[in-house]
Order: C-alpha cells, then sequence, then structure tokens
C-alpha cells in the first residue's frame, strides 16, 4: 500500500514538476551581451536669423548679397557604434548633415571617429585611428584639451571630430588615499592629408595625459609637445564637495603662443609669446532639481578690448569702402584677419558662461527649460539663450531655442552678424 501511494504521489506531481521546469527554464544565451551595439539619430531643425543691419560681421560675410533674414532647413543623421571582443573592440562615429539656405545647398559626410582599441591586458589599452578627445572638466572650454576640437558652448554635449593617433593607456588601483593613477600618451601625427587642420605639417607630436583620484578629487596633468603647435603644459581637477555641489578647474601654460595682430594699414602680423590660461567652475543641484553650471574662463591668447575694437573700426570702414567705391583691397584684409584670429568664436580674453536647467519644471513631465548666458566681461556685450525641451514621446526629442545678442558698437556680440535666431530641433533616436 505504501508503494502505491508513493507511485501515485509521483504520478501526479511528476508532470506539474516537469511543466514548472519548462515554464521557468531560460537560455543563456538568450540573455548574453552582444557583441555589437549600434544607434545614433535623425535630426530636422530649422533656423530663422535676423541680421544685424550694418555690424561687422554682417559686412564682411553678406558684402556681396545684403540679407535682413535668413532661413535654414537642414537634416542630419548620426550613427555610432561598437564590436567587442574579449582582446579587441571596433568604434565608429559617423555624421552626414545637409542644409538648404539662403545661399543655396551645402552637405557634409564626415568620419568622426574609426578605431580600434587592443586590450593585452587588464591595465593596458592601445588604440589606432581616428578618435575624439576630450580632455579638461570645463563644461564650455577646456583650456587643456590640448589635442579636443573646439567646442561650441552652446552646444557643449555634441560630438566632435577626433583625429588619428595612436594611443596607449595604462591604469592602476590602490588601496590607500592614492585609489587610481593612470597614464595615457598619444602620437598625433601632420602629414598629407593626415591631421591637416592641427597645425604645421611633416611633424609627429605627443600628448599626454597623468590621471590621479586622490582623495575623491580627479587630477590631470596634461602636456603637448611638438612642432605643429606651441608646447603646452595643464592640470585640471574636479571634487564634489557634496552629493549636489562640484567644483572644477582647468589652468594651461602656453609656450611661445603665437597670435595675429593687425597693423594699422591691415596687413597681419605674426607675435609670440608665453600665456597663461584657466577657467573655474561650480556645478550645483537644487532639491527641486535645478542645475545650474557657472565658469569663469581667462584666456591669454585672445585679443584685448582694444584690439578688438581696432579691429572692428578697421573691418567697418573696409566694408563701408567695398559699398561704396567696390574697392576689395580693405575688405579682403578685414576678412582674412577675422579668418585668422578676430572671427573665431570668444575671440576676447575674459568670459562669464552660466547655465540653469531644471527637470520637469512646473510639474510638466520630460518638460526641461533651461536659460543659457555668455557675457564678454572685457566689453559688456553678451549673449541670453532660453530654450524649451521636451521628451515625453518614446525616442523622441524636441528642443525650440531663441538666441539673443546684445552690446554697444564696437563689441564682440555688438558686431556679430545676427542679432538673434531662433531653431527648433527634432531628433528621433535609435
Amino acid at each position: 500500500m505504501g508503494a502505491l501511494i508513493v507511485s501515485l504521489f509521483l504520478l501526479f506531481c511528476l508532470p506539474g514538476t516537469i511543466l514548472a521546469a519548462e515554464e521557468f527554464s531560460f537560455d543563456l544565451e538568450e540573455i548574453e551581451k552582444s557583441p555589437l551595439t549600434w544607434g545614433g539619430y535623425a535630426e530636422i531643425k530649422w533656423e530663422h536669423m535676423d541680421i544685424n543691419q550694418g555690424s561687422v560681421f554682417s559686412l564682411l560675410n553678406l558684402s556681396y548679397d545684403p540679407l535682413s533674414t535668413i532661413d535654414r532647413l537642414g537634416g542630419s543623421l548620426q550613427l555610432d557604434g561598437n564590436y567587442s571582443q574579449e582582446l579587441y573592440s571596433v568604434n565608429w562615429l559617423f555624421k552626414v548633415t545637409g542644409q538648404q539656405d539662403d545661399f543655396g545647398w551645402h552637405d557634409t559626410a564626415d568620419v568622426f571617429a574609426a578605431y580600434i582599441n587592443l586590450k593585452p591586458s587588464p591595465s593596458a589599452t592601445i588604440s589606432l585611428g581616428k578618435k575624439p578627445y576630450k580632455w579638461g572638466k570645463g563644461y564650455a572650454w577646456n583650456p587643456v584639451g590640448f589635442i579636443n576640437r573646439r567646442k561650441d558652448p552652446n552646444n557643449p554635449d555634441e560630438a566632435m571630430e577626433g583625429y588619428i593617433t595612436a594611443e596607449a593607456d595604462f591604469i592602476k588601483s590602490f588601496p590607500g588615499k592614492l585609489q587610481t593613477l593612470a597614464l595615457t600618451t598619444v602620437l598625433l601625427p601632420v602629414y598629407d592629408e593626415i591631421n591637416e587642420d592641427f597645425g604645421r605639417q611633416d611633424k609627429l607630436n605627443l600628448a599626454a595625459k597623468l590621471y590621479f583620484l586622490f582623495m575623491d578629487t580627479d587630477i590631470d596633468l596634461t602636456l603637448l609637445t611638438g612642432d605643429s603647435r606651441s608646447n603646452k603644459y595643464g592640470i585640471d581637477f574636479s571634487n564634489n564637495l557634496s552629493t549636489n555641489f562640484e567644483i572644477h578647474g582647468e589652468m594651461a601654460w602656453i609656450l611661445d603662443a603665437q597670435k595675429m595682430h593687425l597693423q594699422e594699414d591691415g596687413a597681419l602680423a605674426p607675435s609670440q609669446d608665453n600665456a597663461l590660461s584657466w577657467l573655474l567652475g561650480i556645478r550645483y543641484l537644487t532639491e527641486n532639481d535645478i542645475t545650474s553650471i557657472v565658469e569663469y574662463y581667462h584666456n591669454d591668447t585672445g585679443y584685448t578690448e582694444e584690439e578688438m575694437s581696432n579691429f572692428f573700426r578697421y573691418a567697418q570702414a573696409a566694408g563701408e569702402e567695398f559699398r561704396q567705391a567696390a574697392s576689395r583691397l580693405l575688405l579682403d584684409r578685414a576678412i582674412d584677419a577675422s579668418l585668422k584670429g578676430y572671427g573665431t568664436p570668444q575671440p576676447g580674453r575674459d568670459y562669464l558662461y552660466a547655465r540653469f536647467s531644471q527637470k520637469e519644471a512646473f510639474d510638466i513631465l520630460y518638460f526641461t527649460p533651461a536659460l543659457t548666458a555668455i557675457i564678454n566681461l572685457a566689453d559688456n556685450s553678451f549673449t541670453l539663450t532660453p530654450e524649451l525641451i521636451y521628451t515625453g514621446f518614446t525616442n523622441w526629442e524636441m528642443r525650440l531655442r531663441f538666441s539673443y545678442l546684445d552690446g554697444k558698437k564696437y563689441t564682440e556680440y555688438g558686431e556679430k552678424q545676427n542679432s538673434n535666431k531662433l531653431e527648433l530641433r527634432l531628433r528621433y533616436f535609435f
């Protein structure tokens, strides 16, 4: 009878057991991470710009075709990806853009990154190929980013094109106050069709970064040496003083920094001098999710207020002569000076950057308003940019932004081509 009861028990229980095992079984292959990851976004952007009539840069840039407004419609596609195996990984970032405005159609297709990482040991990595760099702790500017591309302070998080390099990384962890030590060395060649825009050609340059994590403070020592650009030495740091409060800074020492100076006759004369550039900033998050980023930036390689004013006066006279006498001699010299220094973004010496944003403001889900200001502290001209961002639809981001520029005559933002710009951007991420 006991054997019969056991047999009946197994008969009724085993099918349920087998069924349960089938119900809760899983295949390890189904949860393994794929070696291939990829993504990107597709974007449509519309811009409307009101021209700052009579400003220096409207005279220089629109001398042949004076306009009161410019409308632009553009699109872009960005693709990034990574294929990883145990000992190596392949990384890429491609971007295609096209836009139509009052001047016609313009398109580009760029390889921002295409490089391979080799990992011969857990503490060492070797990289070969075209790789972007973001050295430095600053949000809007990076004085120690010796091999970075120049950031756009209004879009500092956008992907940037890299340089063709050979890189070696070594990292070591410790149990004491010095928690991590890492060394990055980069060889950056400049030859025909290889990193041509980095500096003087037929040169090989060396950049290095020594990273410390010491007592919860991130510290980098950086250098650039070679003949394509001036030798540079830098240091940066970042520390969280509290959970919601971070302070960061950078300082760069540049030997024989080169700069072009406009002479009275419109000719350009080069000069060389040692320069010290530095940045100090904070990032603070309040209890109601307001993020504040404030940075002060001093750039010794920039132009003084008097030097910028002299350029503006010369360019103004050159533009007026072209319109009255159709002579391009002075205008071409002014355009050349603009391209070689005076017309670069933030060409002055002292700037203040401030950005304030709040997640889900007014209890509106997925809604983030923000306000960004950049002030030239020498001439008190500025740009003010409020924006609205909404991400309430899966994989979509909508951004509406308005930029207002203001300043007196012969000041940086008072002489910009645009007096304002309205921008609507729609992105789909995949």
